[in-house]
């Protein structure tokens, strides 16, 4: 695994650096110049044609050394004998070999992984947290002069952070403000990255991996409180239809003819087949009556 992901870094790091090949055109440009003169001459003097092409290479080499370019996206630090002389680019620019060095510096926000961090939360719950910071290099001289190795330093920070927000929380928090979460690791960074040059564009947490038991008890916790839930909603369900009931038996005992039409209406939904047989032993004006002598 570690084999493969760092083939795939080369291979992601050859396709966004383009080189250029402008220096290597030169010397090759300008050393076959030199051997074609070089062979005219040695034609008449074989030594002064044979220095020609050896002073002819070793020129050309020296001219194309002192060839740089940078991209769009890149500017170059100039050290003159070890000392800082300028940025220069995007574009072509020159230094002198042997004296000056350059070092090219990519402008662009770049991503580096926040390894899995295991934090113990406040509550005491062991969580595995990773995540991913975006940043971009604002000042070229602080982010090479400042610090020894920015990329490693700023992705080391991110870690502390992580670790002393994450660990400053409950477990619920953690789940449910990732956000937040972001935010504060992004600021306690973004604090200490200043004096390197470097500016923090965003902090997000990718992954939260919880014990395997106490995946579990969220997991039954989040089905008793469904169960919960559908009880609850079938007990307002039925109080509901019981108040209704009351009403509907309200509105029938303040109208006499009421019941008899419900009672008729109830036979007919029965149906003419033949299976269905309703039998009405006592009439419905006989149990009037016995109501009206019972009052």
């Amino acid at each position: 695994m570690s084999t493969a992901y760092q083939a795939g870094q080369a291979l992601r790091g050859a396709q966004i650096s383009m080189p250029n090949p402008l220096p290597v055109a030169v010397f090759v440009i300008l050393a076959v110049i030199s051997v074609v003169v070089g062979a005219v001459v040695a034609s008449h003097a074989p030594p002064l044609g044979a220095l020609i092409i050896v002073v002819g290479v070793i020129l050309s080499a020296f001219i194309a050394a002192s060839i740089k370019v940078a991209n769009q996206w890149e500017r170059g630090l100039i050290l003159r004998l070890g000392r800082f002389q300028g940025i220069r680019g995007p574009g072509p620019y020159f230094i002198l070999p042997i004296l000056e060095r350059s070092r090219i510096i990519d402008l662009r926000v770049q991503t580096q992984d926040i390894r899995r961090q295991e934090v113990i939360t406040r509550d005491n719950v062991p969580v595995a947290i990773n995540g991913v910071l975006f940043f971009r290099v604002a000042k070229v001289e602080d982010a090479v002069m400042k610090v020894h190795d920015f990329l490693y330093a700023v992705g080391q920070l991110a870690q502390t952070a992580l670790r002393d927000v994450v660990g400053g929380m409950t477990l619920d928090e953690v789940l449910a403000e990732r956000d937040r979460i972001g935010k504060q690791i992004q600021e306690i960074v973004e604090k200490d990255v200043q004096e390197w040059g470097l500016d923090v564009t965003g902090i997000r947490l990718e992954n939260i991996e919880l014990p395997e038991d106490l995946k579990k008890m969220i997991s039954r916790q989040a089905a008793a409180e469904r169960e919960k839930r559908a009880t609850i909603t079938e007990a307002e369900g039925d109080q509901l239809a019981a108040a209704n009931l009351a009403a509907a038996a309200a509105t029938m005992n303040a109208s006499p003819g009421a019941m008899q039409l419900r009672t008729l209406q109830t036979i007919d939904g029965l149906g003419p087949t033949s299976s269905n047989t309703v039998v009405l032993a006592v009439p419905i004006e006989v149990m009037e009556l016995v109501q009206r002598l019972g009052k």
